[in-house]
């Protein structure tokens, strides 16, 4: 079973990377942020952002740094098929993903500008957003030494492959498919 773990920055193309390794390689996928949403409606709290870090953050201090990507693996164990684990966000999730000996993290990044206008482009709940916020919710996200915190910056360099996606989605296809030749992947 191979495990692809993804992390990067806000807005940079995660989910795009994930709907793209579906389609062309069947990987399955498995949420960190529906994990955190399921999390808080059982608690009966508003689904947000700053929800979804309290609850991830409570759930790390409460069992481990890598608990919810540590849930997440184990259904896709069960399940026994190739997985993407998305997103990754604690060094701890990393190190505990990187005992599976077919694990490996991809992070996505892009110029903060060009996220902050895919973010509004989406407009999912937690997108309605100013840029000054969108900047001050990434930086509060990018690094951490409390371990069970986001530290978003750390794991994008534990990353075994970084991808930068300014362009458009064939650019970053094209960048997957290339890096997946030198693995010697095919789709």
């Amino acid at each position: 079973m191979k495990i692809i773990g993804i992390t990067g920055t806000l807005g940079a193309g995660k989910g795009t990377l994930v709907d793209y390794l579906m389609e062309h390689y069947g990987y399955q996928h498995y949420s960190v942020r529906g994990y955190l949403i399921e999390e808080a409606e059982r608690r009966g709290l508003p689904l947000n952002r700053d929800t979804f870090v309290v609850v991830a953050n409570d759930l790390r201090a409460t069992h481990s740094p890598s608990f919810i990507t540590d849930e997440l693996y184990k259904q896709a164990e069960a399940a026994g098929t190739d997985a993407i684990i998305e997103s990754v966000r604690t060094p701890g999730e990393v190190l505990s993903l990187r005992q599976n000996e077919h694990f490996l993290l991809f992070a996505v990044d892009a110029d903060p500008k060009i996220r902050y206008e895919r973010i509004v482009l989406r407009g999912s709940e937690t997108d309605h957003v100013s840029f000054e916020t969108f900047l001050e919710n990434e930086q509060r996200e990018m690094d951490s030494t409390d371990p069970n915190h986001q530290n978003i910056g750390r794991c994008m360099e534990m990353a075994d492959k970084v991808f930068l996606n300014n362009g458009d989605f064939e650019d970053l296809y094209r960048q997957v498919e290339e890096y997946f030749k030198e693995l010697g992947v095919e789709s």
